[in-house]
């Protein structure tokens, strides 16, 4: 059976997102790249949220991305995506299959078929949700060095406490570090 992986950059005080969306501070190099490869070819799907989902389609499918970064653009453009969206009428990006609502079912049977581990990346909105149906069995969270003060946080509106053990832990370089939590 497959895993449900959230996999998140985050700063040190816990925001996945500057005040405005931005993403400038993400510290991403070649040991970064090889980690998101590797990632990338475990993954049967990868799971956006609408926000998500588009920055992802308007990035991974030019001719920019597959230059700068031919073999991260080619797993995100091949592997089976799924975006949930209740605004979005259609995903037109390569294997994108839209979905309208949320169906916890759905989703356990999605891993009961899926050969590969299965993740959501970025979509805090998304990943709340999911968690708060008890519907994430890892988490990866790289931490990078920088504290922005203020941001969004990785889970929003969650009220739901839950205890994690921690399965493993790397550290980057560039003082990134990776720490991957389980259910307890």
């Amino acid at each position: 059976m497959s895993q449900l992986i959230l996999f998140n950059m985050m700063t040190i005080d816990g925001f996945f997102e500057g005040p405005d969306h931005e993403l400038d501070w993400h510290q991403v190099e070649a040991e970064f790249n090889q980690f998101a490869i590797e990632q990338l070819d475990s993954a049967g799907a990868l799971i956006f949220g609408r926000i998500t989902y588009e920055l992802m389609a308007s990035y991974w499918p030019t001719t920019g991305a597959t230059k700068d970064d031919p073999d991260v653009a080619y797993r995100m453009n091949t592997i089976p995506k799924i975006v949930f969206s209740t605004t979005l009428e259609s995903a037109d990006w390569t294997n994108t299959e839209l979905k309208k609502s949320i169906v916890k079912e759905d989703i356990e049977k999605l891993k009961q078929r899926s050969g590969k581990d299965i993740f959501i990346l970025g979509s805090a909105n998304l990943a709340s949700t999911f968690r708060q149906l008890g519907l994430i069995d890892e988490y990866r969270v790289m931490v990078n060095p920088i504290i922005l003060g203020k941001g969004n946080p990785l889970f929003p509106n969650s009220d739901k406490r839950e205890n994690l053990s921690l399965y493993n832990s790397r550290t980057f370089h560039n003082g990134n570090v990776l720490v991957i939590y389980r259910k307890a």
